[in-house]
């Protein structure tokens, strides 16, 4: 029997060609797996600019009328827009950009960019605007710190942990629970009244030396005005340096005459557990950011932190997202190893042994080959690439038996067996090929989905 042509019947007659093969699948596939970043979701990119300008002092209105209005009528030029929101907030101005799928998002913040520089009309106290792209951050997992202890104790601890958790590899970290602080300054009218100095006398000093943040607010009696804060005068002993009266013969600070205190804002929603007071710290990764490798930073965090904790004061965590795909890839792994080992068994008993371990070294080849070509095109492994693992490991198993049975028969029947191996893959090529592709035809609708 001459030698038959082709891919198959070259890779059948020539075995070194096809073990090397192989084995390049097998190593590539284990450097994509050991490369490859673990996420929930695949990385997508949000095609959504911001711009925020900060206005110190202004009210709502005036943000609305002086920033706000203006910008928006100029950004609604912009190639590629699809939809804008604005806030106009006391002392703040923000407005968002969504673009159409497929915009260049560097473009897209370069055309904003280059419309804000461009208008000249902003109040002249108002900051420079920030024009930022804005960035996709995925759930890690959250933690509960609470106790019987003040609030300000816990804000303390809150801070301590994020500072810890940054630094050891968490890409960000958002607190829940803690109501703004704001500083507040009573002077009393007697002592305002011996001084020959008026309350807004005061308040305007203390603005003159203090501004961008808000900072609280100054009251007497029934009156008060707001201020603000730039030179990081936010506590009450930073408050007391401020002068406010100098002479030749006399010099007074503010602490001298006020009484300064740092309290919670009015009607700010706060946070408790057990009826005691909590605050919650969530914890996230960046697109590049690897979802179990933030997992294991925070169990290690924990394994330190919680033996220190006060015996008043507790630590849990919750809402474990990184948990889901944890368990995603056990079911993968698990049914591939069950899988495995039926394949072998089953095939033991109708097939000879050759034949079944070919089919079983099957689903390992072809899993770490996905893995290699997933790498390569910038892939990763989140919840959908491992559905499509999981649908895939079936499909493997039955065109490797379909294929090996097939080769067995003719072998059975007098035909040498490298004959047999390469006429069973030309005579199943076509049927395999057209099984898989109904299954690919069933997720096909999922291509028009944008995102």
């Amino acid at each position: 029997m001459t030698r038959k042509k082709g891919v198959i019947g070259f890779f059948v007659h020539h075995r070194v060609a096809g073990n090397l093969v192989m084995l390049v699948m097998l190593l590539g596939g284990a450097l994509g797996l050991m490369r490859m970043n673990i996420q929930f979701f695949p990385t997508f990119a949000l095609d959504v600019v911001s711009v925020r300008v900060v206005w110190s002092g202004a009210s709502a209105e005036d943000v609305e009328r002086g920033i706000t209005d203006p910008l928006e009528q100029r950004l609604r030029s912009v190639d590629g827009l699809k939809k804008m929101t604005s806030t106009s907030a006391q002392g703040v101005a923000s407005i968002s950009l969504e673009f159409h799928e497929g915009t260049d998002p560097i473009q897209a913040v370069d055309d904003v960019r280059q419309q804000v520089d461009e208008f000249n009309n902003l109040p002249a106290d108002a900051e420079e605007p920030q024009v930022t792209r804005v960035e996709r951050y995925e759930p890690v997992a959250r933690l509960l710190l609470y106790g019987d202890v003040e609030r300000s104790e816990l804000r303390h601890l809150a801070h301590r942990f994020e500072d810890e958790l940054l630094d050891r590899g968490i890409d960000r970290i958002n607190l829940r629970g803690m109501p703004e602080q704001q500083i507040s300054i009573e002077v009393p009218v007697e002592r305002l009244e011996s001084l020959g100095l008026s309350l807004e006398q005061v308040a305007d000093r203390v603005a003159a030396l203090s501004r961008d943040l808000p900072a609280g607010m100054m009251a007497q009696e029934d009156a008060t005005r707001e201020l603000r804060s730039v030179e990081q005068r936010r506590s009450p002993q930073a408050f007391e340096t401020v002068p406010v009266l100098s002479g030749e013969r006399i010099r007074l600070k503010l602490g001298d005459v006020a009484i300064i205190r740092q309290e919670a804002r009015d009607n700010q929603t706060v946070m408790t557990n057990e009826g005691m007071p909590a605050i919650e710290l969530q914890l996230q990764r960046s697109e590049t950011g690897n979802s179990l490798a933030a997992a294991r930073v925070l169990e290690t965090w924990l394994a330190d932190t919680r033996p220190a904790l006060p015996p008043t004061i507790k630590l849990e965590v919750y809402d474990e997202t990184w948990q889901l795909l944890e368990d995603r890839i056990s079911l993968l792994v698990s049914n591939g190893l069950s899988g495995l080992v039926l394949v072998i068994g089953l095939l033991y008993l109708f097939l000879p042994g050759r034949v079944a371990a070919w089919v079983a070294v099957g689903i390992p080849t072809a899993f770490l080959a996905a893995m290699g070509v997933l790498w390569l095109v910038g892939g990763s492994i989140n919840m959908i690439s491992l559905f499509a693992l999981i649908m895939a490991l079936g499909v493997i198993v039955d065109d490797a038996i379909v294929v090996g049975e097939d080769a067995d028969a003719h072998a059975r029947m007098g035909e040498p067996s490298i004959y047999a191996a390469e006429g069973a893959a030309k005579r199943m090529v076509w049927p395999v090929l057209a099984s898989s592709l109904t299954t690919v035809a069933a997720f096909m609708p999922l291509l028009v989905v944008g995102g």
